[in-house]
C-alpha cells in the first residue's frame, strides 16, 4: 500500500512540474491499456488540424485506423463505441476504441514500425503490466518509449471524464434477472457530485481488483481476486475445447448450469428456510460433477453456464462484503470482462441487488473495458485534465487551486 501510494504521489508530482511548461505533443494521440489477455487502445482523430504538413504527417495513420474495423486476424475496432465531438485543451475530434490479443503485441509493433509510427512520436503512455513487460521491445524493435502509468490511478480519470461528458455512460438494470435477455438499461447520472462520490470501482480483467473511491484524489484498493476474466477464458477452454471469448460467452448463453452446480433444494428438497436461502440458489459450484451419470449428461455450454455463474457470484459477493465493510452502496462494475457480456451483467446486477437485500445498487458503464486506455490518452494529451474531470465546475476549480498551490510549495 505504501509502494503504490508513492508511486502515486510521483505520478501526480510530475504531472504538475509537466503542466506548467506544456505543450500540446505531436498527432497521432494514442493511449494505451496493456492487460494480460486484452491490450486496448484509444486514438483520438481530430476533426480540424492546425497546419497543412501536420494534416500530410498522420494522413496515412488515420486513414489506416477509421476505414478499417478490423487489423489483421485479431485486431478489432469497437465501433458502436466510438465517441465523437470530444475536446482535448481546445482540440476537438472523435475517440476511438480498438482491441487486439496482447499475446498478438508482436504483430502490433510489427504494424506500428510498417506505418512509421516511430516517424511521428518517440514515446507512447501506457498502462497495465504490459507496459513494463513489454517495454524492451517497443525500445529494441520501434525505437520508442513506453511512459508507463499507474492502471488504477488511468482507470479512475478515464471513468471519472466519461461519466462527465458522456451523459448514458453509466447505466443500471432496475429489475435485474439473469433469466431475461431483455432487461432494461435504466441511465444513471454522475454528473453531479452529490451523484458521483463515494462509489467502489471493481474491474474484471484477467483478474479482479476492487478500489474504494470517496473522492477525486482519495481512492484505495481495498481488496481484489484472482478468480477473473482470465480465470472463465481458460477454464472454459479447457473444459469446452472453446478459443475465444466470444465463444466461451456464446457457450454460456445457452448452457444451463443447473445441470453441472448443486443447488440448495438439492440437498435440503426446497429452501432453507431458516436462514432464507431460496431453493434455486447454488449451494456447490460443480457439485453435480462427482457424478458419473451427471458428468456424462453435462453438455460444453452447460460447463461454460456453470463456469460464468460461480465466477460472477464470487466476485458479486467480493464486491459486497467490500462496499458494507467500507459503508458505500454504489458498485460500479469494470473491465472488459463484461464487454458484449450481458449474461455477466445480469448476473452481477441479481447477486448484488438479492444478498443486499437491495441496500447497493450495482452500475455499469459502456466503455467497460477502455477507461485504462483513456485515462493514458489523457495523461499524454493534457496532463491536468483530470482536473476538469470532476463531477462539478466547482469541484474542478477547488482541484486546480490545491494543484497551483502545491505547485507553489514544490517551487
Amino acid at each position: 500500500a505504501a509502494m503504490a501510494s508513492r508511486q502515486l504521489s510521483e505520478t501526480k508530482l510530475r504531472r504538475r512540474s509537466m503542466s506548467t511548461s506544456y505543450r500540446l505533443p505531436p498527432l497521432p494521440w494514442f493511449g494505451m491499456d496493456i492487460g494480460g489477455t486484452l491490450t486496448k487502445l484509444v486514438y483520438f482523430e481530430p476533426s480540424l488540424d492546425n497546419a497543412e504538413e501536420e494534416r500530410e504527417k498522420v494522413a496515412h495513420i488515420r486513414k489506416y485506423l477509421t476505414s478499417n474495423v478490423a487489423y489483421g486476424t485479431t485486431g478489432l475496432r469497437d465501433v458502436y463505441l466510438e465517441m465523437p465531438n470530444v475536446s482535448f485543451l481546445g482540440r476537438s475530434g472523435t475517440l476511438h476504441f480498438i482491441r487486439f490479443p496482447t499475446c498478438s503485441m508482436s504483430i502490433f509493433i510489427d504494424m506500428a514500425k510498417d506505418k512509421n509510427l516511430k516517424d511521428l512520436a518517440d514515446m507512447i503512455c501506457a498502462t497495465g503490466g504490459g507496459a513494463y513487460k513489454f517495454e524492451s521491445d517497443f525500445q529494441s524493435r520501434l525505437g520508442m518509449s513506453l511512459l508507463k502509468l499507474d492502471e488504477l490511478e488511468c482507470l479512475l480519470n478515464g471513468l471519472i471524464f466519461l461519466a462527465e461528458r458522456h451523459p448514458l455512460e453509466c447505466y443500471y438494470l432496475p429489475e435485474p434477472d439473469p433469466s431475461r435477455s431483455d432487461c432494461v438499461r435504466q441511465p444513471y447520472s454522475l454528473t453531479r457530485q452529490s451523484d458521483c462520490y463515494p462509489f467502489l470501482a471493481v474491474n474484471i480483467g484477467s483478474g479482479v481488483s476492487i478500489i474504494a473511491v470517496r473522492g477525486p484524489r482519495d481512492w484505495n484498493r481495498v481488496s481484489g481476486t484472482s478468480l477473473g476474466g482470465g480465470t472463465f477464458l481458460g477454464l472454459c477452454c479447457l473444459l469446452t475445447g472453446c478459443e475465444t471469448f466470444e465463444d466461451a460467452i456464446a457457450l454460456a448463453e445457452r448452457g444451463d448450469s443447473n445441470k453441472v452446480d448443486k443447488l440448495v433444494m438439492d440437498i435440503y428438497g426446497g429452501d432453507y428456510e431458516l436462514f432464507g436461502l431460496r431453493g434455486d440458489l447454488v449451494a456447490s459450484s460443480f457439485g453435480h460433477m462427482m457424478s458419473v451419470d451427471k458428468r456424462a449428461e453435462a453438455k460444453p455450454e452447460d460447463l461454460a453456464r456453470a463456469t460464468l455463474v460461480m465466477l460472477t457470484n464470487n466476485i458479486g459477493s467480493i464486491a459486497r462484503m467490500c462496499a458494507s465493510t467500507q459503508g458505500i452502496d454504489r458498485v460500479i462494475f469494470t473491465g472488459n470482462f463484461l464487454r458484449c457480456n450481458e449474461l455477466s451483467v445480469r448476473l452481477l446486477a441479481h447477486a448484488m441487488d438479492y444478498w443486499s437485500r437491495g441496500s447497493i445498487k450495482a452500475l455499469f458503464v459502456q466503455h467497460e473495458g477502455y477507461l485504462g486506455a483513456l485515462g493514458s490518452l489523457m495523461e499524454l494529451v493534457d496532463p491536468d485534465s483530470i482536473n476538469n474531470a470532476y463531477c462539478t465546475s466547482e469541484s474542478a476549480q477547488t482541484a486546480s487551486d490545491d494543484s497551483q498551490k502545491m505547485s507553489s510549495q514544490n517551487e
